[in-house]
């Protein structure tokens, strides 16, 4: 803090002893109570649209899903709806804090906000003095989806030319499967969905993690009469709501896929008009599948031929299916692959063609906001290195090829995520941030694992407490967060810190510095002819292309209007391609010239006879929420849910403690002894922190940082591992 008067003064000691009760209190914003309306900031594709009760005394009372949303339709989840919960805990970061013990001991003094920039700003640039200046690595995600507290700290790296991020880490396998086949990344109208016969989920437990799409999918059913199949890896919610649950082995969505497309190719319900004015290759495409019929399918899935069939016959005959294509069934070592697959399915129907029809994944590419001042592209510089977010383990070890053969990284700041508990290779991660010349700082608003493990930790703002702009990428809004709250005197903006730090390292009077959060989002909205407070009127912008357009009735995105069922896997253009100095990643000349099953994937063996995905848990979101005690108890400890037989194989009871391990470590966990998974797959839902685990390590100890092909990405939910008892 550059000044304080003795008003301020007052305030802080008043917020410091306030946050010391059961509740923090934040300085008050008197006046009538009254509701206030923002967007949830988290990693989700629903991002929803929300109605924030304010009180008389400026507290954050309930908060509720907007009616008036029509995506939203007055539906979240059960773990925002107790966002007062998060923004009031007691064990909230309050203070700038330095470490004065050794890394990781959990000794703190406090320190002001202007020593603590200060330093971290001291520690830039004698890493810069040493090294060069790649030396220092911004490192961020999506801890807040808003744009302008999570994209700034871009602009500071462009500007100072510090190492590249190359954000692999969730959306590419997705994102890239997808556009392989489409050739951007839109689709139908979520909201179409509600007018459909058949709505397909798949690969995406929604009923725990986009809530949102379970509302117009049983619309459907209770208006429409409509199916809901549900396509996954155990019997989760989702699946428990389902007319048709297929669940399959880990990893083998594409073979499921080619079966369907091969029923749909023998029995006449391929639309081969429409895969003759809208496809590439149909001819090819139905001689590649000949032979992979639903016998083949049922041998790779562990689904029945019946269950193949019946599944296949019923898309096929009915023409409003809504393919639903989730996140979680591309995060494994075959992703890319997989999406294209299941997307390939609603080509060879000709499902585009209808209302309530045709597949959908993200809106992304829809969204037309002007975020070059933001993120300071204009100063990026093709020749500084880029560096895999995901490989940061590798990275921060000394990796030669993860480094990309230049020198070390020794300074970070870190933001909006927690690499230490979410990143795969965990042990990895926290050897490399235990290293003694490794500066780091993290800016948060808990003490995450990260955090504990940092030089200086900062306290930062919740999203009710500062102003910004969101993009829902699971439908086709624009939504404004203005601020609603007063945050507590000593906590500080995302943006706060890019902007202090670019004035004590010279790049302040370069163009994006020097802006308010009001004034970067009227610097994205041109294409709307709109400002903040226009947006603040109207609460959101809908900007979904009209049908022709949503469904690729003039063609799909490539120049020649055709869907790809043969991809061009190395030179597609895509959302997060890798830059030309990078390559293609993983085993890229393995991938299948048409849609098909590759076995890339960590398959079982001797050593490691069982399959172990990494699922979300419902009232956690990545490791967000997993510090408040209502989410905590619904979700009760970290445990790994194991089919019976297996468990009987080697005398585990519900409740045992058991070891999983891989080349890349071991981890011991309770069981949980339950038919929901299939014999030879584990899964353990949520990214519980380090700390809550028997041995203080994490479920990422057994995750693995080798990209996916070809674009890269992280492969969470692929790893193969044993098991046994423990004593």
């Amino acid at each position: 803090m550059n000044c304080c008067d003795g008003r301020m003064i007052c305030l802080l000691a008043a917020s410091a002893l306030q946050y010391r009760k059961a509740m923090n209190v934040a300085t008050p914003h008197l006046g009538k109570p009254r509701i206030g309306h923002s967007a949830c900031p988290h990693d989700c594709p629903s991002t929803c649209a929300l109605d924030v009760e304010i009180g008389a005394d400026g507290r954050m009372g309930r908060v509720k899903g907007s009616a008036d949303n029509s995506y939203t339709a007055g539906v979240i989840c059960a773990k925002v709806a107790r966002y007062a919960e998060r923004l009031y805990h007691p064990d909230r970061l309050m203070k700038p804090l330095v470490r004065k013990g050794a890394k990781g001991s959990g000794e703190w003094a406090d320190i002001s906000w202007e020593a603590a920039l200060d330093a971290i700003a001291e520690n830039f640039v004698k890493a810069e003095q040493a090294h060069g200046v790649e030396a220092v690595w911004p490192y961020y995600y999506a801890g807040t989806m808003g744009l302008v507290q999570r994209d700034s700290i871009e602009r500071l790296r462009h500007a100072k030319r510090y190492s590249g991020f190359f954000d692999s880490i969730c959306t590419n396998p997705a994102w890239t499967g997808f556009v392989m086949g489409a050739g951007t990344l839109r689709g139908p109208d979520p909201r179409e969905m509600a007018n459909s016969d058949c709505v397909v989920i798949w690969g995406t437990n929604a009923v725990s993690t986009q809530v949102n799409v379970m509302t117009h999918a049983v619309k459907a059913r209770k208006e429409r009469g409509a199916r809901i199949v549900v396509i996954d890896i155990y019997d989760n919610p989702t699946m428990k709501q389902a007319d048709i649950a297929l669940k399959l082995r880990p990893g083998t969505d594409a073979a499921l896929a080619c079966a369907v497309m091969h029923v749909a190719f023998r029995d006449g319900y391929a639309d081969r008009a429409y895969m003759e004015k809208f496809a590439d290759d149909p001819a090819g495409l139905e001689a590649h599948l000949a032979s992979h019929t639903p016998e083949w399918a049922a041998a790779i899935t562990g689904l029945t031929v019946a269950e193949i069939e019946a599944f296949a016959a019923l898309v096929g005959q009915t023409k409003k299916s809504f393919f639903r294509l989730g996140y979680g069934f591309t995060r494994s070592r075959n992703g890319a692959v997989s999406m294209h697959a299941a997307l390939s399915i609603a080509t060879v129907l000709g499902s585009w063609q209808y209302e309530g029809g045709g597949a959908f994944h993200s809106n992304s590419a829809i969204f037309h906001l002007r975020k070059a001042e933001l993120m300071g592209s204009k100063f990026v510089d093709p020749d500084i290195r880029m560096l895999d977010q995901s490989q940061i383990g590798r990275i921060l070890t000394g990796d030669a090829v993860a480094l990309r053969g230049r020198g070390p990284v020794t300074a970070m700041l870190i933001q909006n995520t927690n690499p230490a508990n979410v990143a795969p290779e965990q042990r990895l991660v926290k050897q490399g941030f235990l290293r003694d010349d490794l500066f780091v700082a993290v800016h948060e608003q808990f003490m995450t694992d990260t955090a504990k493990l940092a030089d200086i930790v900062l306290p930062a703002t919740m999203f009710v407490e500062h102003d910004d702009i969101y993009r829902g990428g699971g439908h086709q809004h624009i939504i404004l967060g203005p601020k609603l709250v007063e945050p507590p005197a000593t906590v500080r903006t995302n943006l706060f810190v890019i902007e202090e730090l670019a004035k004590r390292l010279g790049v302040a009077d370069m163009p994006g510095f020097g802006m308010s959060e009001q004034e970067h989002i009227t610097k994205m909205l041109p294409y709307y002819e709109m400002d903040f407070d226009g947006l603040k009127e109207e609460k959101w912008i809908d900007c979904q292309p009209d049908f022709e357009a949503a469904h690729f009735g003039k063609g799909f995105g490539f120049p020649d209007g055709k869907f790809r069922f043969r991809p061009d896997w190395t030179n597609t253009p895509a959302p997060n391609k890798p830059p030309k100095v990078l390559g293609a990643f993983g085993p890229h000349e393995d991938l299948p010239a048409f849609p098909d099953y590759v076995t890339v994937i960590e398959e079982a063996d001797d050593e490691h006879p069982f399959r172990l995905a990494t699922s979300p848990a419902r009232t956690f979101l990545n490791s967000s929420f997993t510090e408040t005690k209502s989410s905590r108890e619904r979700e009760g400890r970290p445990e790994v849910m194991i089919h019976p037989e297996d468990a009987a194989a080697q005398e585990i009871a519900d409740g045992d403690v058991v070891q999983l391990g891989n080349v890349r470590g071991d981890i011991r966990l309770h069981a949980k002894v339950s038919d929901v998974v299939k014999p030879g797959v584990l899964i353990a839902e949520g990214i519980w922190p380090n700390s809550a685990h028997l041995d203080g390590e994490g479920i990422n100890v057994l995750t693995g940082a080798d990209p996916v092909a070809p674009y890269g990405g992280a492969a969470f939910h692929d790893n193969r591992v044993w098991l046994r008892k423990t004593a």
